[in-house]
């Protein structure tokens, strides 16, 4: 290593690598998701090429607002996050969960048909890979374990890209859970004017950088990287206090701030289906005309429906108020008790798809007392 080196965990490639990157895991039989432009938003869907990446955009965000906007360089990840999360993929929306057929011999049971896609997920913030560790802790940690979930997070290769700007709806620096990526990925990229620095985190990453054309970073471009990171850090303006925040919550469920929230909310259920941990289902089952067959599929649901709630010939949460309340205090309080830590990971998507603009951030702090 020269003088003028880095460290042998960081890699460099120039620009053209992404495309060999995207090339070698294809090769290896990965389906490669990564950041794509549809219907005004960036969203994560199965890409083959660079030309598929939003090279050039970057999204603006105020509370209840998203747009796209032209950046001013060529930047494939100049970006912030978007309406999805890598949960619709882990944890699919619509998943078929066991089958039924009637046979000669009786009905015949067996666990989902669906195969388990082997997926390499491009573009993973910091604040993502806190809620991957999340649903992991979820599905994986206790006695039941979500089999979809195991057999897709088992075969998934992370390649996480640092953020290099933030947006006005993030908040990760008060959860702890970025700008920087410092764990649970395969590789992680900073984007730099004329290429990618490369950091490695798992033996499977060590050996895929070994099929690339990278060659050990310099000092001057670690540097760069390091900089254009804490450039992100520094952008960020919203806070949320989490300070005592489980029992600041479960002490104030009759606050005045939940009727006045309870105006203002749609109960549409934006902010549950975008956010990147909530893991809320419901079960139906589905036959075919003759009833010899019978699939039972699972589907994403809300606390935020009405129905999710009933039980017992009655509904537990019948007004929005009850409702909104269900959500905060699990996310910010009661999640803390049943996995270990909190509920979000700041990354400010509910803040963004909430149509009338609520922010969970002021919220809190109008429970706190504080000027919201």
């Amino acid at each position: 290593m020269t003088a003028n080196a880095s460290t042998e965990s960081e890699f460099f490639f120039a620009r053209a690598g992404l495309q060999q990157l995207i090339d070698v895991l294809r090769t290896r039989g990965y389906k490669v998701v990564g950041p794509t432009i549809d219907q005004g938003a960036i969203i994560y869907d199965e890409i083959a090429s660079v030309d598929q990446l939003p090279q050039g955009w970057t999204d603006q965000q105020e509370p209840g607002q998203y747009r796209l906007e032209r950046r001013n360089d060529e930047a494939w990840f100049g970006y912030v996050v978007g309406p999805h999360s890598w949960k619709r993929y882990l944890f699919p929306p619509l998943a078929t969960v066991s089958v039924a057929d009637k046979t000669a011999a009786g009905w015949q049971m067996t666990s989902s048909p669906d195969p388990s896609p082997k997926y390499a997920f491009l573009g993973v913030r910091a604040c993502e890979l806190a809620a991957i560790k999340i649903q992991d802790r979820v599905f994986l940690g206790g006695a039941y374990v979500d089999p979809i979930y195991r057999d897709r997070r088992e075969q998934a290769f992370v390649i996480a890209v640092n953020c290099t700007m933030a947006g006005t709806n993030c908040f990760c620096t008060s959860m702890n859970t970025g700008p920087r990526c410092r764990t649970g990925f395969d590789l992680a990229l900073t984007e730099l004017p004329d290429g990618f620095l490369i950091e490695v985190g798992s033996d499977s990453g060590s050996e895929i950088v070994r099929e690339l054309q990278a060659r050990v970073a310099e000092l001057a471009e670690s540097q760069a990287a390091e900089q254009a990171r804490l450039q992100a850090e520094l952008q960020i303006t919203k806070k949320l206090d989490t300070t005592d925040i489980r029992n600041l919550l479960l002490t104030n469920l009759e606050h005045p701030r939940w009727a006045d929230v309870a105006t203002r909310c749609l109960s549409c259920t934006n902010c549950t289906m975008v956010c990147p941990t909530c893991f809320c289902t419901s079960v139906s089952e589905v036959s075919d005309l003759q009833g010899d067959h019978v699939e039972r599929h699972r589907q994403w649901d809300s606390c935020f429906n009405l129905d999710f709630s009933y039980m017992n010939g009655g509904n537990v949460r019948n007004d929005i108020r009850s409702r909104y309340r269900q959500w905060l205090t699990h996310k910010l309080a009661s999640w803390i008790d049943q996995f270990g830590s909190s509920g979000c990971v700041g990354c400010g998507r509910c803040i963004t798809w909430c149509p009338v603009a609520i922010d969970l951030t002021v919220e809190v702090a109008a429970i706190r007392g504080e000027t919201p």
